[in-house]
């Protein structure tokens, strides 16, 4: 029997605590990278890889 399919908010729940806090500030918020690395003192490029791989990762868990 397969894994029964989860919603974004579970999936979501389910990243590291990093993760989850900039992919909720970047999507549900709709704040830039820029705007996430300035609140947060950390620097742009990172945001920007954390965006990147947690989208990744949100979308192996979604199966999209």
């Amino acid at each position: 029997m397969g894994k029964q399919p989860q919603t974004l908010a579970q999936a979501l729940a389910s990243l590291p605590e990093e993760e989850r806090i900039i992919l909720t500030m970047h999507y549900l918020k709709s704040m830039s990278a820029t705007e996430i690395a300035a609140i947060l003192g950390v620097p742009e490029r990172s945001v920007d890889a954390i965006i990147r791989q947690g989208r990744s990762r949100l979308s192996a868990i979604l199966g999209i």
